[in-house]
């Protein structure tokens, strides 16, 4: 084989494998364009919250795919009033099937002391208000045990998130998927058994 030869060939690889590169490093951008975006995964994409803080008897709010999650940190009277309206719910069981199966229990939690609900009502979509506080102070009568007010169409709802009979608001709030981290972490959007 003579010089010459031997030359082109060498070329040839040169000039293929920098084509190769070439033809790769203008594939990967736009092969990663159809990727979805940063934002769009984090709009989908489960929370994470702290509750370390977060005091018996209050309440934080934390976003997830858009929604206002509340959790309620109830305090042991706040839970020992959920069985004493439970004839005047609607749905006091849960039995509508709109949630994880492990909300079903009377304080509507896969782990008490702690409620975590979506914040917007079952009937149009407005935000209900804290209305925490039992009986006069809260506004809403004497027989108030605590809860939640949508101030749109007045659909009530107890400190499980349960509607009161009678209400604009055909179901329960919404209990999304959930589980605990560790003792103060819970991760929203994602309850371990595939319910997402």
């Amino acid at each position: 084989m003579n010089a010459s030869c031997t030359d082109r060939r060498r070329l040839l690889i040169a000039t293929s494998g920098a084509g190769a590169l070439a033809a790769a490093a203008t594939a990967v951008p736009f092969l990663s364009s159809f990727a979805p975006s940063e934002r769009a995964r984090a709009a989908g994409a489960p929370v994470e919250a702290d509750v370390s803080k977060l005091a018996p008897g209050s309440m934080m709010t934390v976003e997830w795919r858009g929604k206002p999650v509340w959790i309620l940190h109830r305090t042991p009277d706040m839970l020992g009033a959920l069985a004493r309206h439970e004839a005047r719910l609607a749905d006091a069981g849960s039995a509508v099937p709109q949630q994880p199966g492990y909300a079903t229990r009377r304080s509507r939690a896969a782990r008490d002391p702690f409620l975590v609900v979506i914040g917007i009502c079952t009937h149009l979509g407005c935000s209900p208000t804290e209305k925490l506080a039992s009986g006069a102070d809260s506004g809403l009568g004497e027989d108030w045990p605590g809860g939640f007010l949508c101030p749109c169409h007045g659909s009530r709802f107890d400190l499980a998130g349960r509607v009161f009979r009678n209400q604009p608001a055909p179901t329960n709030l919404e209990v999304p998927p959930y589980q605990w981290l560790s003792e103060t972490r819970v991760l929203i959007g994602d309850d371990g058994r595939g319910e997402v």
